[in-house]
Order: structure tokens, then C-alpha cells, then sequence
């Protein structure tokens, strides 16, 4: 018995003996009630009533590789090698070792939670499970290491733009890889690099965290937000999410790769968190007001000695106080 099956039946909310899910499933109450301690030991939200079931707590939203693949536009069912797992370390880690092991095309990997999550610099990324989106894509592109230049802002615009076609509103991008409404962080981006440069070929890993259900964060200091708190009348689901980016992500990387960031600039600048705010960048050697990106995706600040550009990479901008 898989804790699918368990969670299907208890989708309703509603109380379910122990006896009736037995009946249901073929199998005996001793059976039952190991699987669902097995389901609460996983993070799911199982409540037991002494005396009369099992229900769940709040609504539980599961992955599911044919929900996703079918959401999908046919054009990209047949060229996406889509896999859906419970749970691993890292969604990145998984795209590195398909890799390895010799897939090529376009991959993406989803996991309901993650063990091992990470974000820029080497941070942990929170991962609960059955709570967010959590995303990686095996990305090829042909143009050499200047062709990843704007990349994480290319994909930034398409997560925004994927959130609001689902009913998400005014999604803001913070330079260089933060997605946020109303200045509150609802996910990142983090680019890695996989294996040598070849004939101008450049295979990368971009991962992609949203926070979907997520309503608390004990220990994340900067302001967040879920899809769920800012945007309580959608009902949101994760295998939509999923295809929604999927599809914005393969689309604008495609266009990324023939055509460079200049032709997404205006469409990041839209969004652009910083923009005429007073910044500290470089350590705080370097401080102005923000106006926007160039045309390769670096940060623009005028400051005291003129405008200077800020490369993605190599500093994080923080909005003074």
C-alpha cells in the first residue's frame, strides 16, 4: 500500500475508520495504521481520532508525473525528460548525476522535499516537504561562458511570468536571482555550471525554488512570503505550477540562446526590485541609486564617481536602511 493510495482516500479531510480504509484497500487495520504512522513520519498532516479514524488536517497537495506531463504543450512533452521524486538531497544533484550517467536533451527534476537544499553561495535553501516547488533543468547552451550573461534575470522573468499566469499579481525580480511580491522573497535561482566548455556547448543546472504552501519559516531572517499567503484566493497546486514553468523556463532559455539578454532587458527592467533605491554594493565600497541592468544583465548604480556596473556573481546588493 503507497501513501498515494492512503492520502487519496483521506483527500476529502473527512474521518475514515481504520476498518473502512481497510475494506478499500485490501488489506488489515494492523496495515492501516503502519502506513499511516509510515505517512506521518514523512511530514504528512494524519490525525488520529482515538475511537473512530483517521483524517487529514489540511488539504495535501502531491506531485504527479502524468498531472504535470499532460499540462504540458505538446511541443514539449516529446523533448522534456521530466522526473518526479519524494524525496532526494538535491533536485541539482539529480541533474548532475543524470548528466553523468549520460541523458542528454532537455531535464527536469521535482522533488517534494529536499534534504540537502541550497541556494546562492552555498546557503541552505528550507525544503519541507509537500510545502513548495523545488525544480532543477539540464540546460544546454551554445554560445560559450559569455552566453550565460543575463541568464538567472532571463529566468527570473520566466518564473514571474509563469506565477502570473496562474493568478499571481505585480511579481517583482531583486537583482541578481530573487523572485518577490510586495518585496518579500517567494523563491530563487541558482546556476551551476556542469563539465567543460565543448565546441561552445555550455551544460548547466538551473534550480528553482518557490514557496507555494509554506506558511511558517523559523529561522529565515529576510522577509518571505508564500504563493498561498499573498495570494489567498487562488487555489494553488503544485503539479500546475510545475508545468507552467517548464514551459516559460524551455521557452525563454531557447530564445536566450539564439538572441541574448538584450531583448529580454526591458522585460526584467518592469520588475526591477532596486530600482531607485539608495544600494550598498561591493562590501560597501561602492554606493548609489539603483537604475537598472545593461544589456548583459549587470547591475547599474550611479554613485558619486559615475554610473558603474555591477557584475551577477560576484557581490550580493542589500537596500540600506
Amino acid at each position: 500500500m503507497k501513501t498515494k493510495v492512503l492520502l487519496g482516500l483521506l483527500a476529502d479531510q473527512r474521518i475514515h475508520s481504520g476498518q473502512s480504509l481497510a475494506e478499500v484497500l485490501g488489506v488489515s487495520r494492523t496495515a492501516v495504521w503502519k502506513q499511516v504512522q509510515r505517512a506521518v513520519d514523512r511530514g504528512f498532516p494524519i490525525e488520529t481520532l482515538r475511537g473512530q479514524g483517521y483524517r487529514l488536517t489540511r488539504a495535501v497537495d502531491l506531485l504527479d508525473h502524468e498531472t504535470i506531463v499532460s499540462a504540458l504543450p505538446e511541443t514539449d512533452r516529446s523533448r522534456v525528460s521530466l522526473r518526479v521524486f519524494d524525496s532526494v538531497n538535491s533536485t541539482n544533484a539529480e541533474i548532475a548525476e543524470a548528466r553523468r550517467a549520460g541523458d542528454t536533451g532537455i531535464l527536469v527534476c521535482v522533488a517534494d522535499m529536499q534534504s540537502a537544499g541550497r541556494g546562492r553561495r552555498g546557503r541552505d535553501w528550507l525544503s519541507p516537504r509537500g510545502e513548495n516547488v523545488y525544480a532543477s533543468f539540464g540546460l544546454t547552451l551554445h554560445g560559450g561562458f559569455a552566453s550565460l550573461d543575463g541568464l538567472s534575470l532571463v529566468l527570473g522573468i520566466a518564473v514571474a511570468e509563469a506565477l502570473e499566469s496562474l493568478g499571481a499579481d505585480s511579481v517583482q525580480l531583486k537583482w541578481p536571482n530573487d523572485v518577490l511580491v510586495a518585496g518579500a522573497k517567494i523563491g530563487g535561482i541558482l546556476i551551476e555550471l556542469q563539465g567543460e566548455l565543448e565546441e561552445g556547448r555550455v551544460n548547466l543546472i538551473a534550480g528553482i525554488g518557490l514557496n507555494v504552501h509554506m506558511q511558517d519559516a523559523p529561522g529565515i531572517e529576510q522577509a518571505w512570503t508564500s504563493l498561498a499567503r499573498a495570494f489567498p484566493a487562488v487555489t494553488w497546486q503544485r503539479n500546475q505550477i510545475i508545468a507552467a514553468l517548464i514551459s516559460a523556463v524551455v521557452s525563454a532559455t531557447e530564445r536566450f540562446d539564439a538572441q541574448g539578454f538584450e531583448v529580454f532587458r526591458e522585460r526584467w527592467v518592469q520588475r526591477d526590485f532596486l530600482v531607485g533605491k539608495a544600494l550598498n554594493a561591493l562590501g560597501g565600497e561602492l554606493s548609489g541609486v539603483g537604475v537598472g541592468v545593461d544589456g548583459q544583465g549587470n547591475y547599474l548604480i550611479d554613485s558619486n564617481s559615475g554610473r558603474q556596473a555591477v557584475r551577477a556573481g560576484e557581490i550580493s546588493l542589500r537596500v540600506e536602511s
